[in-house]
């Protein structure tokens, strides 16, 4: 069981991380560079569409994978660096929710309207709220590697 739980947690978490690292540092500034905005953020917003359905996904594995596992070991057992890693990807998980629930829906919106200076405005919160989670996807997965040697 714990190897399965295991196998589902980095699935999420690959799919997640690896993919703001997509986004974030490929997709986006290519798009911004040869794109104008009328045909930027549509396109951006239709690829964060699909991308965010599969985050909202990987971020329940996660979560339920990672809750699970911490249930099998025991909460009061479990290594500290677990539970500082618990506490991130909750916060990661909430950063999420912000896009996700009030971000984007504005990002599509200003793309209905072709309203690209609100459209605008939100892929830069967007974008900026990605970068928070990328780095507290890096420290996630020190913590999560590294935790054992580094906290006893």
């Amino acid at each position: 069981m714990r190897s399965f739980l295991l196998f589902l947690h980095l699935a999420g978490v690959i799919i997640w991380v690896g993919g703001m690292f997509f986004a974030h540092f490929c997709l986006r500034p290519v798009a911004a560079e040869q794109l104008p905005p009328a045909q930027r953020l549509p396109l951006l917003s239709a690829v964060l569409g699909r991308f965010f359905v599969a985050v909202a996904l990987a971020v329940a594995v996660i979560l339920a994978s990672g809750f699970a596992s911490l249930k099998l070991t025991g909460f009061a057992l479990a290594p500290l660096h677990w539970h500082a890693m618990s506490g991130l990807g909750l916060l990661m998980a909430g950063i999420f929710a912000v896009i996700y629930f009030r971000l984007y829906p504005r990002l599509r919106a200003g793309v209905a309207e072709a309203d690209w200076p609100a459209a605008g405005a939100a892929m830069n919160r967007i974008r900026l709220l990605v970068a928070t989670n990328l780095l507290l996807g890096g420290l996630t997965l020190a913590v999560a590697t590294l935790g054992a040697y580094l906290v006893p």
